[in-house]
């Protein structure tokens, strides 16, 4: 789960999938001659000029336009939260968006992310003729190379603050290795799997995950079967379960808990900057 997924918006199953086939292309006339024609994470091309008008219906790519060229922004989910005060119409849930809402703001492009929104929302957005942006990336190299194609596709190749993402995680700081275990849900229970954008998060920064190995991205639990997982670190996340200090830990005896930011941990953009030093400082906070 990343992008700043909000689980409350899913429904009594907040499994999540992973990404779609490759969709149409754009709206948009003939491709540039003699250009690089940029594709999506899925593999859709868009081939039309640089949008100004982008509905976005991922909280971090919300906080990312904005941060880039916050005039772009058209409209957000009611989940985008950041930037403060962000005063853009809203379209509704990212798994349930109101698309007459989105179509009502008259988008050029939309921006959407494989894990969190549905498949037949963004089909729904083509069929309307709106091309749809989609991001899927399940490390922290391919969310920078991501985010950097689409801030190159809103006209603003390589702004500052990815610039200095880049650089963060060059070479970031690490805890000693630990191993742990990473909820993200419970009643069920669910923990990190294999091939996610916070696992390599948190791998990037000294934390072996004991379910990296897991046939399934989010495994699910037994009730009685936290306290028999073999880790030493249990890492809550503020999101998408809101996990604190009296609802969480009881159920790890065998692991020392440290709370982290969600948002820091999930989301793909600009928190992306601050995210080496303050994940690692939270690890390490006892």
């Amino acid at each position: 789960m990343h992008a700043g997924v909000r689980i409350t918006d899913v429904g009594n199953d907040p499994l999540l999938r992973g990404p779609r086939a490759p969709g149409p292309g754009s709206r948009h006339g003939p491709a540039r001659a003699h250009a690089v024609i940029p594709t999506d994470d899925c593999g859709a091309v868009y081939d039309g000029p640089s949008p100004r008008r982008v509905v976005s219906l991922v909280p971090s790519l919300t906080e990312a336009i904005a941060a880039t060229d916050i005039s772009l922004l058209a409209g957000a989910t009611d989940w985008c939260t950041h930037p403060a005060g962000l005063a853009v119409p809203r379209v509704g849930g990212t798994k349930w968006p109101d698309l007459q809402r989105v179509l009502a703001v008259r988008p050029d492009l939309v921006v959407a992310n494989a894990e969190e929104n549905r498949d037949e929302d963004v089909e729904a957005l083509r069929a309307a003729g709106i091309p749809v942006w989609m991001t899927a990336p399940a490390t922290v190299d391919q969310a920078l190379d991501s985010l950097g194609r689409l801030c190159a596709v809103l006209g603003h190749p390589a702004p500052g603050w990815l610039r200095k993402a880049r650089a963060g995680w060059a070479t970031p700081a690490q805890v000693s290795p630990v191993r742990a275990v990473v909820p993200v849900w419970r009643r069920p229970w669910m923990v990190l799997g294999r091939d996610t954008f916070a696992g390599d998060v948190l791998r990037r920064l000294g934390v072996v995950n004991v379910f990296a190995g897991s046939a399934d991205r989010y495994p699910r639990l037994r009730t009685d079967e936290p306290a028999t997982v073999e880790a030493d670190l249990v890492v809550f996340p503020d999101e998408p379960y809101a996990f604190t200090r009296d609802d969480g830990p009881e159920a790890w005896p065998q692991a020392r808990p440290a709370f982290v930011s969600g948002r820091h941990l999930t989301w793909y953009g600009p928190s992306l900057t601050e995210a080496p030093a303050l994940l690692t400082a939270q690890l390490l906070r006892r």
